[in-house]
């Protein structure tokens, strides 16, 4: 099995849309949506769940209010300011103490500090992730929690499961779009990846974003392959990537041109391939035979 992992330096450059259209025009594959920040391949995709997940990626203090005392300990030693304190409707003389959930980074300082020991760290739920049959193949997918974080540990959790959907149904391939940037959900969607193809917009930071995205790669061994979306918006930018590609080594796969029907086929659900036979489809139609003559499919 290969894998492909389609990144760009930030949202809204067509990545995305580029990963749906692959998976119209090539069968024997799994989908991975590893854009758990943003998750949006499934609006395209039209799937249908099969398996759900809950996905715990951190921990959460909780503390037991019939052995709390009320020393406070807890909240003078938690530098997230997560413990709450509030006066005991009950007994308003007796001091209470609470954990914000949203504030608390489960480090444990409070249950080392709590001398009554009625603090414990229990798993909290930071996601959740879901296998799903969608009209373009199987679908590895997830949803990060409002305010949570371990977004790296989630984009795994959907590589090593969509990993494991591949190897179980014999697949070429596993399809990822990955999430935008070079943080840690990036780190999580491109190691170990057979080849990664970055999206660019010609722009001063569009050129920036591929600098870094493919230093990102380069650090981490994978092979990269650049298309420019909406080429014939900036000629003059798009040859100064091109220029930085060709000093770097890197190949061009494709340039795809501006095209309305590519915000027509996101109107009506489809992938471009499938909505037009117009410039944009035609050229990301060469895009998928660059990579797949580079991936050997």
């Amino acid at each position: 099995m290969k894998e492909l992992v389609v990144l760009s330096g930030k949202g809204g450059t067509g990545k995305t849309s580029i990963v749906a259209s692959f998976a119209a025009l090539y069968d024997d594959k799994v989908v991975a949506d590893c854009d758990v920040d943003a998750a949006d391949l499934h609006l395209v995709l039209s799937p249908r769940l099969t398996n759900w997940k809950v996905f715990h990626g951190s921990k959460l203090a909780i503390i037991d209010q019939d052995g709390c005392t009320g020393c406070g300990r807890c909240a003078d030693v938690c530098r997230f300011d997560a413990i709450v304190q509030e006066s005991d409707p009950a007994d308003p003389t007796r001091t209470r103490y609470f954990v914000d959930p949203l504030a608390c980074e489960g480090c444990g300082a409070c249950v080392i500090a709590c001398p009554a020991d009625t603090i414990l760290l229990t798993d909290a739920m930071t996601g959740e992730w879901t296998i799903s049959e969608s009209r373009l193949g199987p679908l590895v997918h997830a949803r990060l929690g409002i305010g949570q974080e371990s977004s790296g540990k989630l984009v795994t959790m959907v590589r090593s499961q969509a990993a494991v959907l591949a190897k179980e149904r014999n697949v070429a391939l596993s399809l990822i779009d990955g999430s935008p940037g070079i943080g840690c959900p990036v780190i999580a969607s491109l190691t170990g990846a057979d080849l990664a193809l970055v999206v660019t917009e010609p722009t001063v930071s569009g050129l920036h974003d591929l600098e870094r995205v493919a230093g990102v790669a380069k650090k981490l061994g994978v092979p990269v392959t650049v298309t420019i979306n909406k080429h014939d918006i900036n000629p003059d930018a798009a040859a100064r990537i091109e220029e930085w590609c060709t000093s770097s080594g890197i190949s061009v796969a494709a340039r795809i041109p501006y095209d309305d029907d590519v915000t027509a086929a996101q109107v009506n659900g489809l992938s471009v391939v499938e909505h037009s036979d117009g410039p944009a489809a035609t050229a990301i139609r060469d895009v998928w035979s660059s990579v797949r003559e580079t991936l050997g499919l």
